[in-house]
């Protein structure tokens, strides 16, 4: 029986379209003349989509009673005994009611797909398992009803269905996804502008995802192994050389030419031991890369061009950047480098060999350590010089019948040799014992002169073989030191990552670690500034106050110095202890920004108080001091005859606009005690049932208020509160058109509570969003003959000093939302949804 195949329509949030464009594509099949059936689609009661059913078939749901109620899911053995072509199964990430075969939908299509039949569905994407954490955290609303990933990714087409947040908003605020009484709720929640903009990418980018997964299967399935060039990839590759720094800024350059592109860094580390990359450059080459945006990968092969050309080919790599060979003209007589070998097989790939400073100046033959100690070298001699005469001894005291076994004798005497010593002793022994087979064993005995061809053959061999064994032993000797070393370092660095990473510190903690693994006395990183030396961090004993009083120094860059005191270090320690001193140099770097930033933040947050506080000066003591005067010129003047009730009136005005500005000059002397430190915000549990009816009551004005009933308190400071609210209701009336005046709502999300002042006027453009929080900015520099409260700069500087946030967004159908965000009390406890 054949697999059913499976079609999904993918969508960012509710009401983006998939349940209609399945609608459509199932009418498409149907007029073609395929058996289908529409097992189950949600409507939520949007008459457009209902009406999309049409003259489909469709098959009866099941009625299932479940703790006294009744609901109604789909009927799968209907479903299967019917056996259409082709079903329609709307919502896969469904949960279905206790009591039925399958406890989910994606369940039931499983059982619909392996009899044979086709099926169309739909799923969001905060919907899929792998989305589910990402999308909680955007929304703050988590998601019970998922789809493992490997259900959506084994469907045989994935559709996106795609809509604008804007287009989507709009599509709420008319009253085609919900019911009118929960609109004004979603828009300020889940709906929000900048939660569909994050769903819509988050959809986007798995679908791109799972294309690029099929055309990896697509080009594996029909053995492609040509470069496509869908995008454009930029491989460097890095030896760990000098030349790294020139190599990466260049791939750089040409990957910014294809806006999209991306830089990958690879270094190949070959399979047949330590290729003696330097760790210290690599880590910094690291660092650069992903600091321009690119990533770093390490493999490993014997064969360097053939491992780099099979990254870039999985890759799908447009072009590969590379060093020019700094190898002289005779070494390339025998090998022609990994450069020219890479283009010449590199086919589509474009390969760029770039030049730099060490080009022909070759490399400078590094002198590689020992294999074996110097106590085994000297002993593997001293076996050679002993050895051979006592053996040559030994041979003459018991004869033996042919050359052939004295030659294989010294042949095991040569291989004891290199065992002992190493490759020099062993070379010695060899030429000891070719002369002492020639002079006295082979005919004629007694004479460097030899008879036999046979025997000269044999004393050749005998030399080859001799050496061939003697460099095999060293170089295995040489590799397996090399290897264990390598090893320990890489060790070493694994468990300083770790510690910088768990430390709090991360400076010191890398510091502490270099003083443990080497066993030293003091470590002092020092920075210079011009001739002066300073002291950057220390550990261990008396500090190094400069590199003259250290045993030893590396530099971490063009500033810092790290400095030891203690046992000398071998030449090889010395290239994990550079590692140790660009990791420092990084960690300082950070502590600095992070200092930087932390410093920053209070003098930023004081010029926005201090900016907020002259506004208000400038701007909202003139109004109260304007009535007052008025009213108090009006009483003072003679030529005008005023009776008991207009006398009583004025009083009243000069009473009311004194009133408010002592109200006024004390709120800000409070925020200038706050500014200088010397008043805190009494940030208590506070419901905004009682602060938002008292700021309404301070203007005088009625509008209407949507709380819910089981909203949460808000910790914030009632006074400072209700006066970010008086301003904003105010500036909302003055700018609401008649007969719809503003609204007041509020509402939960993720430990916040959100208060929105609603108002349907001429709104703002979006670009001109922050120009509102700047001082006498008011919208298209009208009205400037009345006042906003304490300012929308001021309201936004009570609102972060409290710890919130005062955002703008727009009104759905025209106007302007300000949305005061402020954390929960204590006992908040979310509502699930």
């Amino acid at each position: 029986m054949a697999h059913g195949q499976l079609r999904i329509y993918l969508g960012a949030a509710p009401g983006v379209g998939k349940t209609y464009t399945m609608l459509e594509e199932a009418h498409r099949r149907a007029e073609r003349g395929t058996d289908l059936v529409v097992g189950l689609v949600e409507t939520h009661g949007r008459e457009h989509t209902a009406a999309m059913i049409g003259a489909l078939e469709v098959v009866a749901r099941r009625e299932v009673t479940y703790r006294g109620a009744t609901f109604t899911e789909l009927d799968l053995d209907a479903l299967l005994a019917r056996r259409p072509e082709v079903a329609v199964v709307d919502e896969l990430a469904h949960t279905n009611v206790p009591g039925g075969r399958n406890a989910k939908r994606w369940q039931d299509v499983q059982e619909l797909l392996n009899a044979g039949i086709t099926v169309l569905t739909t799923v969001n994407v905060q919907h899929i398992e792998s989305m589910n954490d990402v999308v909680a955290r955007i929304t703050g609303v988590e998601q019970r009803e998922t789809v493992p990933d490997a259900v959506v990714r084994a469907a045989e087409q994935v559709e996106l269905v795609d809509m604008t947040p804007e287009a989507l908003r709009r599509r709420m605020a008319h009253g085609n996804i919900y019911r009118p009484e929960k609109i004004d709720a979603a828009l300020g929640n889940y709906f929000r502008t900048g939660n569909l903009t994050a769903l819509r990418e988050l959809a986007l980018l798995w679908l791109a995802d799972k294309v690029g997964d099929q055309l990896d299967a697509y080009r594996a399935d029909h053995r492609i192994d040509a470069t496509w060039e869908t995008r454009e990839r930029v491989v460097v590759a890095l030896t760990g050389g000098p030349e790294g720094d020139t190599l990466i800024r260049r791939a750089v350059r040409i990957a910014v030419r294809t806006r999209g592109a991306d830089l990958l860094a690879v270094h190949v580390t070959r399979g047949d031991g330590p290729t003696g990359a330097d760790p210290a450059a690599l880590a910094r080459q690291r660092v650069l890369v992903e600091r321009l945006g690119g990533t770093f990968h390490q493999v490993m092969g014997g064969d360097v061009p053939g491992a780099l050309l099979e990254f870039a080919r999985g890759a799908n790599a447009t072009q590969i950047v590379l060093g020019a060979s700094s190898r002289g003209r005779f070494a390339q007589l025998f090998s022609a480098g990994v450069g020219v070998t890479t283009a010449a097989r590199s086919g589509g790939i474009d390969v760029h060999l770039v030049t730099h400073e060490r080009v022909r100046r070759g490399r400078g033959a590094r002198r590689e350590p020992a294999a074996l100690s110097r106590r085994r070298r000297i002993a593997g001699f001293l076996t050679a010089l002993v050895g051979f005469p006592l053996l040559t001894w030994l041979l003459h005291v018991v004869p033996q019948p042919s050359l052939t076994n004295d030659i294989l004798l010294y042949l095991a005497a040569v291989v004891g040799v290199a065992l002992i010593g190493g490759l020099w002793p062993a070379l010695l022994a060899a030429g000891i014992g070719s002369l002492m087979l020639n002079w006295f064993f082979t005919p004629p005995v007694g004479r460097f002169t030899i008879s036999s061809a046979d025997n000269l053959l044999s004393l050749i061999v005998f030399v080859i073989v001799a050496i061939a064994v003697s460099w095999v032993v060293d170089t295995a000797a040489r590799t397996t030191r090399q290897a264990a070393r390598a090893g320990a370092d890489a060790q070493t660095l694994a468990t300083v990552a770790g510690s910088v990473l768990r430390g709090a510190r991360p400076l010191t903690a890398l510091l502490e670690r270099l003083r443990e693994t080497f066993r030293l006395d003091t470590v002092t990183l020092l920075e210079r500034d011009g001739l002066r030396w300073t002291v950057v961090a220390s550990v261990g004993g008396a500090i190094c106050p400069t590199p003259s009083d250290a045993d030893a120094e590396v530099n971490a860059d063009d500033r810092l110095t790290l400095v030891m005191r203690g046992p000398a270090l071998a030449a090889s320690d010395r290239r994990i202890v550079e590692a140790f001193a660009a990791q420092a140099a990084l960690a300082v770097r950070q502590e600095r920004l992070a200092a930087e930033a932390a410093a920053a933040k209070p003098l930023a947050e004081a010029d926005k108080m201090r900016t907020a506080l002259l506004a208000a000066v400038s701007h909202d003591l003139r109004t109260p001091l304007a009535g007052a005067k008025a009213a108090v010129a009006g009483l003072a003047a003679e030529d005008v005859h005023l009776d008991d009730e207009d006398r009583a009136e004025l009083l009243a005005t000069a009473d009311e606009s004194l009133d408010k500005l002592d109200r006024l000059v004390a709120n800000l002397l409070d925020m200038s005690r706050l500014q200088a430190g010397a008043l805190g915000v009494h940030a208590v549990d506070v419901g905004a049932e009682e602060v938002v009816p008292r700021a309404l009551d301070d203007l005088g004005v009625t509008v209407p208020l949507h709380l819910p009933p089981d909203l949460p308190a808000v910790h914030a400071d009632p006074g400072l509160l209700e006066r970010i609210l008086v301003n904003l209701v105010a500036n909302a009336v003055r700018h609401s058109p008649p007969g719809r005046p503003p609204v007041v709502t509020a509402s939960t999300l993720a430990g916040r509570v959100e208060i929105r002042v609603i108002d349907h006027g001429p709104g703002i453009p979006a670009d001109r969003w922050e120009d509102v929080f700047l001082p006498f900015q008011r919208l298209g520099d009208r009205d400037n003959h009345t006042g906003v409260g304490l300012g929308l700069a001021l309201s936004r500087g009570l609102t972060e000093a409290m710890g919130g946030t005062l955002t703008p967004e727009e009104t759905p159908g025209g106007g302007l939302t300000m949305i005061v965000a402020l954390p929960a009390g204590a006992h908040h406890t979310e509502v699930p949804e």
